[in-house]
């Protein structure tokens, strides 16, 4: 278990970690806006009174505010803090050429959609730099392990059999394998495995596990009863470094997606769901190992960044994206008054969240168990 650095490494740290990563989701906003002709006023990393700012020759007004727990780009046109436009028929055509909200639907879609692509992006660069180094990650599909009784007991698999089909699909590696039995509950399987460089088949039915949530439902997956093999790193050809990087990037998408719809679900204990004091904790414990492990946990938090920017929660990128759907397959925006309860229904989500995840934090560092010492 990893030690718990000083609390200024720990602050040290997370600003060195969510400074670059709002900096690049921002930017990606205000550069595809430039592109398109839009004026912003500010661009913020943080909020709050300005503690250090300067203005460029187009008026951008660029500062850090003192609460570093995020940022904005305000462009020319946005009325209020929800980025809702109002009053355009009031501004002059200057103005009109500059505001966002003036711009055609399709590109306020691209400018919002820039900042969660940009941390995407950003995520590729920096694993393609690892895979470039020291190679693909890959977990081959080869037993290391069978569980008496299990399917693959009953199909005759070995420890050092490699699957490589499962019904006719091809199976790429371990994390192939284990998706598609676990969405198999008790169907019959046919694999497809190598022993000693002969191609041999075996087949078995798949177990039914049942597993529950913290709701008492109940659900239905599918078991093998094998252990996956040791993790390897696979030299790669330059033309594969970004499809790869790509890969890996889509990969812990998958994960983070899965794992929040698991704890919306009720399959994982709201416990898991960590705030800006969890993301500062982990920040600085895996700085204190070195800098290859920090740069690689920036990958994946700046993925996790982009993915919640993209849920459809107004208040968030992902909202105004779906406002702009509706707004495209209508023909006109939604009214000003249902944008504003949409946006009042987003920010009371967010808050909520980030209540649920500030409780979760203070209990991760032991807040609740003293209390409980000193008033027990």
């Amino acid at each position: 278990m990893l030690e718990t650095p000083p609390v200024w490494f720990i602050l040290l740290a997370f600003l060195a970690a969510l400074g670059p990563l709002v900096f690049i989701h921002e930017y990606g906003h205000y550069i595809v806006g430039r592109w398109f002709g839009v004026g912003a006023e500010t661009f913020s990393i943080g909020f709050g009174k300005e503690i250090a700012g300067w203005t460029d020759k187009r008026g951008t007004r660029w500062k850090v505010g003192w609460l570093p727990l995020g940022g904005y780009v305000k462009f020319a046109g946005d009325m209020d803090p929800a980025s809702m436009g109002k009053d355009l028929d009031k501004l002059s055509l200057e103005e009109r050429a500059r505001s966002f909200h003036a711009k055609p639907v399709w590109q306020r879609a691209l400018v919002v959609a820039a900042g969660p692509i940009a941390n995407f992006l950003l995520a590729i660069l920096i694993f393609a730099a690892f895979i470039a180094v020291y190679g693909a990650p890959r977990t081959p599909a080869v037993v290391a392990a069978v569980l008496p009784g299990s399917p693959a007991a009953a199909a005759g698999l070995r420890p050092g059999d490699e699957i490589i089909a499962a019904n006719g699909t091809a199976i790429a590696g371990f994390d192939t394998l284990s998706d598609y039995a676990r969405l198999r509950p008790g169907e019959a399987i046919r694999l497809t495995f190598v022993r000693d460089g002969q191609t041999r088949e075996a087949s078995t039915r798949l177990a039914t596990v049942i597993e529950g949530d913290r709701f008492g439902g109940k659900f239905r997956v599918g078991r093998l009863g094998i252990g996956s093999g040791k993790l390897v790193y696979e030299k790669v050809g330059p033309l594969e470094l970004l499809p790869e990087a790509v890969r890996v990037t889509g990969r812990v998408l998958d994960s983070t997606a899965t794992g929040l719809w698991q704890i919306l679900t009720g399959r994982r204990p709201l416990t898991e769901l960590g705030g800006p004091i969890k993301m500062a904790q982990v920040a600085g414990q895996v700085a204190s190992i070195g800098m290859f492990e920090f740069v690689q946990m920036l990958a994946f938090f700046s993925i996790n960044l982009g993915f919640i920017n993209l849920l459809p929660v107004p208040m968030l990128d992902g909202g105004h994206l779906a406002l702009y759907a509706v707004e495209a397959a209508r023909r006109r925006p939604l009214g000003a008054q249902a944008q504003e309860w949409l946006f009042r229904g987003g920010l009371a989500a967010l808050l909520t969240l980030m209540l649920v995840a500030t409780f979760n934090d203070l209990g991760s560092i032991g807040l609740w168990q003293t209390l409980g010492r000193l008033l027990g």
